[in-house]
């Protein structure tokens, strides 16, 4: 395998080599000989300078920053390659907005932004290397946005997700990111878990998966619903972290104070938006679904961090003692919130609060619980406000976001597109696709700089980011279309590139 080999002259007369494979060309220049790379005589410079300032293992660090492989940014830097386009021909599009299917229309994308809609023929640049997809029709429609999900749990029995070692939980992860994204699912919004590292596998172009929004470890109390403990555990030692908090799952605090220190250790490491557990939970082992988590200057501790690194705060919640602790202390979604009255949910749209409801109920794709246990008697009790929260958030027309929040079942997540097709018992069609698209990429924007790609989501718009699925029908007429992908989904395009291609 060809590879080359550098060597960086380092103070006081040591070195440094360092070999790089074929592999991770995209990470070094083109240069035939990386030692005379006058980038890298630049660097060896700087990191010398910065030797003696500072010492090795900073310089160091600032040397690898030049490649890259330091300090990841929050947006997505694109790598350098030849310009390349595809060409949609006669579509007919669902532009994640409207009610109702464009006339036919072409779509051209140009790397990965839409660059031209028109109803008459495009016409390409000359020096462009175009894909032509003759659409026959067929339905054009921005890839669909999961608003809450836990893609490191999804997929794993929650048993194996206490007890396995990371690395089995990462490789569960992967498959479940590329088969998230087989589904037409081009992003994700994560509200808890360890997936800062498959996030950058999947930027880099190391695995295929969706976009992520992490939120990193979720915040929780003590005996709160992010405390996976057993209760030989409890009282915790002094200074003690829990498996969950020594793999990032989840972060527990009892003060301000740590509060906001565990806030900005999740937004140091990349987090979009912040997860804090504020009422009781289902999966969990100590909570009751009618606590309240936190008290106000906790909560208030960890939205405060969060809009100072310029994002929001969400909690996991599902009473009206629990939403409206976290509404006066300035959260801006709500996730679940299941069991909320009348009066909260006017609160939420007096206050413009998004509200990411689940169509949570005792069917095929409810988390299995053991009969009985005192999880099942809590899931019954929250499967039993669905139908009135949905009425609500159509009575005082909260801005209302979907999510699956799918846990610990492989089936349940399989069936990714059937969960969002449920929600035809509370809304028409167009109305359940402009919330899989355009108004949870309008959910996504509230991460402000933040957002960890540049761009506009959820919507076929041009300059918008070409997040594309070409469905084979109508969506519009037949939503049941999305919950057998396989068959149904022609194209998947993700950021310009064509993660699968189908079409005659």
């Amino acid at each position: 395998m060809r590879a080359y080999a550098c060597v960086v002259m380092l103070a006081e007369g040591g070195s440094m080599r360092f070999r790089f494979g074929t592999k991770y060309d995209h990470l070094t220049s083109d240069l035939p000989c990386k030692c005379c790379d006058p980038v890298l005589q630049t660097l060896t410079r700087r990191m010398n300078s910065d030797l003696r300032r500072r010492g090795f293992f900073v310089g160091a660090a600032a040397m690898l920053a030049g490649f890259g492989l330091a300090g990841l940014p929050s947006a997505v830097r694109a790598q350098a390659t030849p310009t390349k386009a595809v060409l949609f021909e006669n579509v007919r599009i669902f532009d994640g907005m409207s009610e109702m299917l464009s006339n036919p229309s072409n779509v051209l994308v140009i790397g990965n932004r839409i660059t031209s809609i028109s109803p008459s023929p495009i016409q390409i640049p000359a020096d462009l290397s175009v894909t032509r997809i003759a659409g026959g029709g067929r339905t054009l429609m921005p890839g669909m946005i999961d608003a809450h999900t836990h893609i490191m749990f999804a997929t794993v029995p929650q048993l194996a997700v206490l007890t396995s070692d990371i690395g089995f939980i990462n490789v569960a992860a992967v498959k479940a990111a590329n088969d998230t994204l087989m589904r037409g699912f081009t992003t994700i919004r994560d509200m808890g878990g360890p997936c800062f590292g498959l996030k950058r596998g999947i930027d880099a172009g190391l695995v295929p998966g969706p976009r992520i929004w992490p939120s990193g470890a979720f915040i929780s109390q003590t005996g709160g619903h992010g405390d996976f403990r057993l209760p030989i555990d409890l009282p915790a030692r002094p200074d003690d972290f829990t498996y969950s908090e020594r793999v990032g799952g989840s972060a527990i605090a009892d003060d301000p104070g740590t509060v906001r220190k565990r806030a900005r250790e999740q937004l140091a490491l990349g987090a979009s938006q912040i997860k804090i557990m504020a009422g009781g939970g289902v999966s969990s082992a100590f909570d009751p679904l009618d606590v309240t988590q936190f008290t106000l200057e906790e909560m208030e501790a960890g939205v405060g961090a969060s809009e100072n690194w310029g994002t929001y705060a969400t909690v996991h919640a599902y009473t009206p003692k629990a939403v409206a602790q976290a509404v006066a202390v300035g959260v801006r979604c709500i996730e679940h919130g299941n069991l909320l009255d009348d009066e909260t949910v006017a609160l939420l749209a007096e206050k413009g609060i998004w509200w990411c409801l689940q169509p949570f109920l005792d069917d095929q794709d409810a988390t299995p619980f053991a009969e009985g246990s005192p999880n099942r008697r809590k899931q019954l009790q929250m499967f039993s406000g669905t139908d009135a929260a949905y009425a609500l958030a159509k009575k005082h027309k909260v801005k209302t976001a979907w999510g699956t929040d799918t846990l610990f079942d492989d089936k349940a997540a399989a069936r990714q597109g059937a969960q969002l097709t449920k929600l035809t018992r509370w809304y028409k069609p167009a109305e359940i696709l402009k919330m899989a698209t355009g108004d949870n990429g309008q959910l996504l924007a509230l991460s402000g700089l933040r957002s960890p790609y540049e761009g506009k989501l959820g919507v076929v718009q041009e300059g918008a980011l070409a997040d594309l699925l070409l469905v084979d029908g109508d969506p519009i007429a037949d939503i049941a279309l999305i919950e057998d992908p396989a068959k149904n989904f022609l194209v998947i395009m993700k950021d310009g590139q064509l993660n699968k291609n189908i079409a005659a």
